[in-house]
């Protein structure tokens, strides 16, 4: 790996200029900085250099964000649902156009490769057409009457939505996020994650040319702060959250000691791949390797299939091939175009990852591959190696934990009902995946597994309109689909007596 990039160039401009730059937060259509000017540093992760000074957010800032937003909803909600979805595709063209700058300051802002930050911006403008093709889908419906009486039911808006979106892909949740509840007709105040704020601020300079003052705007800073105040703010009917379970327990609380709100949270997950016996390996372990997001996030990314389980027939053919597969994925400069991984989002978690991997060898486990920092990389850079554990039973806390890192654990299993209760026994169920050439055995172990969503023969794909979301600790609600943009609506239903009024 190369020892620097800050000096890298984007549109002919120094990566250092983003120190001296005047980071902005959106808030009713203006740019300012904190109401008490406060800023918090971002650093790169890949290299520790200091990135940017960005606002730091005061519960005052929350109240103005969302008072503008309170503003802007009656409006908002007036404009004909064609035309919120044409504004959608605007937005739409402008990630395009500014493809190349937001997929870089991902990378720069979150140690992943250029190239799979650029490919979220295309995931975000996808999912944004997708959405805006879904505007007829907010209709109501009509039910039969007894000959006195018409019955119909409308979708209106909540308002003010708060939304609060997690560090591994900043850009594509900040504006992929807006266009569900925005087609619905609410507004958003969008919370950008503490660690990875910049493509979201950005963004924000770059939304005032399609969407009306007050629409949308965005916070940075301390999620501690900005978190609670934008969760229980009493004009804040409709709250989404993406990121860890210990925090959507906390977004709960703090809704519910504010009102009744309603809240869907997409959390963490400790996902399975199951092997079955006539699976073939080969396809089997590349699928492994895909799955765990080594080539995307280094595997910080909620739906990775952290854990394989694999028919003892076919254990060390497949986990021979899953080590050979984890050992050629290309670690380094996330600048770099043949960067396949790049670093941990802070070196406060890349020693959190470390930690994980010196207890599995502390519990005797067999590591295959992996275990360390790789060589050539920055000393202050937050890397960690793709790692494999072999052999590791369901007792283990490496099976147990969502470790979010680079960190694949393989379990063997010789029964099909015995590997589903050893997948079922625990809190989370994001995703699963299937392996097998059997169709009726994977639509049988489909049903039986407890996720939110299941792959055969795939692993980690996202397809735009199927709902994506979790079970148990996992989360409530879905994403990805017109289910989404239902739930940023309330149904009222209206019932009309025909002819003379009822005495």
């Amino acid at each position: 790996m190369t020892a620097s990039r800050t000096g890298a160039m984007m549109g002919g401009v120094p990566a250092a200029d983003l120190r001296s730059r005047q980071w902005s937060m959106l808030v009713g259509g203006e740019l300012r900085p904190a109401g008490d000017r406060a800023t918090c540093a971002v650093r790169a992760p890949a290299t520790g250099e200091l990135l940017a000074e960005v606002p730091d957010a005061t519960t005052d800032d929350v109240d103005a964000a969302v008072a503008a937003a309170d503003r802007a909803a009656a409006e908002w909600r007036a404009v004909p649902v064609r035309q919120r979805a044409a504004a959608l595709r605007s937005v739409a063209a402008l990630l395009r156009r500014h493809r190349d700058e937001l997929g870089w300051l991902d990378a720069l802002d979150t140690g992943n490769p250029v190239t799979a930050m650029r490919g979220d911006v295309d995931l975000a403008v996808d999912l944004i057409e997708h959405y805006a093709d879904w505007s007829l889908a907010l209709s109501g419906s009509s039910l039969p009457g007894d000959g006195d009486h018409l019955h119909y039911t409308v979708r209106q808006p909540f308002g003010v939505v708060g939304r609060i979106v997690p560090y591994n892909h900043p850009l594509m949740f900040s504006a992929s996020r807006l266009a569900a509840p925005l087609l619905a007709g609410n507004t958003v105040v969008m919370k950008a994650p503490d660690q990875a704020p910049l493509s979201a601020l950005r963004l924000g300079e770059l939304v005032g040319e399609a969407l009306p003052p007050g629409t949308v705007s965005f916070l940075s800073g301390a999620g501690s702060r900005v978190g609670p105040a934008l969760v229980g703010h009493p004009s804040v009917r409709r709250v989404a959250f993406t990121g860890s379970v210990g925090t959507g327990q906390a977004v709960l609380q703090a809704a519910a000691a504010a009102g009744i709100k309603t809240v869907t949270l997409e959390l963490g997950g400790k996902n399975p791949m199951l092997v079955l016996p006539d699976a073939t390996p080969a396809e089997a372990a590349a699928g492994a390797v895909v799955g765990m997001n080594f080539h995307w996030t280094g595997g910080q990314s909620c739906g990775s299939t952290s854990r394989l389980l694999v028919h003892r027939r076919l254990v060390d053919e497949v986990v021979e091939a899953v080590v050979d597969g984890a050992r050629r994925v290309v670690v380094g400069d996330p600048l770099e175009a043949a960067t396949e991984m790049g670093s941990m989002i802070t070196p406060e978690h890349r020693d959190r990852v470390l930690g994980y991997i010196d207890h599995g060898r502390a519990e005797g486990l067999r590591l295959a591959t992996g275990g360390g920092v790789p060589a050539g990389v920055p000393a202050a850079g937050a890397f960690v190696e793709p790692t494999v554990f072999v052999g590791v039973p369901p007792t283990s806390r490496l099976w147990r934990k969502e470790i979010f890192g680079p960190v694949l654990v393989v379990t063997p299993f010789d029964d099909d009902d015995l590997a589903v209760r050893m997948i079922n026994d625990g809190r989370l169920g994001l995703t699963a995946s299937i392996w097998t050439n059997d169709l009726s055995r994977a639509h049988r172990l489909a049903a039986a597994v407890e996720a939110g969503y299941v792959w055969v023969n795939t692993a980690s794909r996202h397809f735009v309109g199927m709902p994506f979301g979790g079970v148990k600790d996992s989360g409530m609600g879905r994403e990805e689909s017109v289910e989404e943009v239902w739930s940023f609506t309330e149904t009222k239903a209206v019932t009309v007596r025909l002819g003379p009024a009822a005495p």
